[in-house]
């Protein structure tokens, strides 16, 4: 049986530690801390990376502490970043903390676990520190060498240099991990490796100014095959909020990651055990065309962040491309599962003279002839209902009723008719 560390090295989780020994020094019972900062109203596919290795945590019996920075989002961290941050309103940073809170709560109760993280925010002890006691309090602690030195600063001062602004995020961030240090047991911080340097940062405030021992983890930013940052879709991050992100498209995104990069996924996003990974891994080459891979990383993934009913409904969407049935499909996901096909509108006013062959003259056939041959050899569907009857009337569809009209020609030629 492996260990914890074994577990998130197996699972490609690990990058850095601070001490191989760790979770031998941390026993069950003792804090660990992830920090975001909240620099838009929804959290994104990249920050499920800490939240999965929080979990792994959890579940081994540490205390998991998420800090938003609202304090430190306002100013931003030049780790991974060629150009300085745009500064956000105080109020717009307050809700977009608020809005990631809830959602990473969501994450922990779809997982199954009884245990609540504890929530905290940065601000609540930096917005009444003055200057000169941050200066005397951390800023001595540290040497402009030791910050040079940092990975982060020193890429940002080969390229446009660096605001002081930012060169002091690793500060703060250092003064989060001694606050949490003393006020709540909390010997652990983890994060991506492009945090590494802030986060051993806070190490050496907590051993300089009160001799404590504290222990560091970072886990690898998740690239593709291609090594392109993952979590981004045709130039759009993926969300969790399913308004910015349907469920629908949250599952398609996964549902069509390429075969060399499924099992990497599965590993680090989900919490399915080896064998069962290395059962898929073998389906892959077995039975490539099945996707059973990607379908069990999609199905789980949709299901982590937002439930086994919205999984449900967003394969029942994409079934819709397959002849499946669309009673109890809204609108809206018509629009999403068909959002790729050709697509017309026609006005109100032409529903009540308006028959399925006039119709399919301007859609999917060329004439009214062609749309006859059509219907007569049976070719032609409805809302995926094939259609015989050449004189059928738009209007006893119910196209009234969703303001759409799904038309098909034999299995995959589709067309979206809207009422306008």
């Amino acid at each position: 049986m492996m260990n914890l560390l074994e577990e998130l090295e197996w699972r490609g989780l690990i990058q850095d530690t601070s001490d191989r020994a760790l979770f031998s020094n941390l026993k069950p019972g003792s804090a660990f801390y992830i920090g975001f900062d909240p620099t838009a109203s929804s959290l994104q596919v990249g920050n499920l990376v800490p939240l999965v290795v929080s979990i792994h945590l959890s579940r081994a019996g540490y205390k998991p502490i998420l800090l938003f920075g609202g304090a430190t989002g306002m100013i931003g961290d030049p780790g991974g970043r060629s150009a300085e941050r745009n500064l956000l309103p105080l109020e717009q940073v307050a809700r977009n903390v608020e809005l990631q809170e809830a959602q990473a709560k969501d994450l922990w109760r779809n997982a199954g676990l009884s245990i609540t993280p504890m929530v905290v925010n940065n601000l609540e002890w930096t917005k009444d520190v003055t200057m000169l006691s941050f200066l005397r309090d951390v800023g001595k602690h540290f040497t402009v060498n030791y910050m040079l030195a940092k990975d982060s600063v020193k890429s940002r001062l080969s390229g446009d240099g660096i605001s002081y602004t930012e060169f002091s995020y690793m500060l703060l961030q250092a003064f989060d991990y001694l606050h949490l240090y003393q006020n709540h047991n909390c010997r652990l911080q983890i994060g991506g490796s492009d945090q590494w340097g802030n986060i051993t940062a806070g190490l050496e405030l907590i051993r300089r100014k009160i001799q404590g021992e504290a222990y560091a983890l970072s886990f690898p930013l998740v690239t593709n095959s291609e090594g392109k940052k993952f979590g981004k879709s045709a130039g759009n991050a993926v969300w969790l909020d399913p308004s910015m992100t349907s469920p629908y498209r949250f599952h398609q995104f996964w549902l069509n990651v390429p075969d060399s990069d499924v099992i990497k996924l599965l590993r680090i996003f989900t919490f399915e055990g080896r064998e069962r990974i290395e059962e898929l891994e073998r389906s892959i080459q077995t039975h490539p065309e099945q996707r059973e891979a990607q379908k069990v990383l999609a199905d789980a993934l949709c299901t982590f962040v937002h439930g086994a009913q919205a999984t449900e409904d967003a394969k029942r969407c994409a079934q819709l491309l397959f002849g499946g049935s669309l009673d109890g499909i809204s609108p809206k996901q018509m629009l999403e599962a068909f959002e790729d096909a050709p697509s017309s509108e026609i006005l109100h006013a032409q529903l009540s003279d308006l028959d399925i062959v006039t119709l399919l003259s301007s859609t999917l056939a060329k004439s009214k002839g062609e749309a006859r041959r059509l219907i007569q050899g049976g070719g032609i569907y409805v809302d995926n209902q094939r259609v015989s009857d050449e004189a059928l009337k738009i209007a006893s569809t119910r196209i009234a009723e969703r303001g759409l009209l799904v038309l098909r020609s034999g299995k995959k030629n589709y067309h979206l008719v809207k009422l306008v």
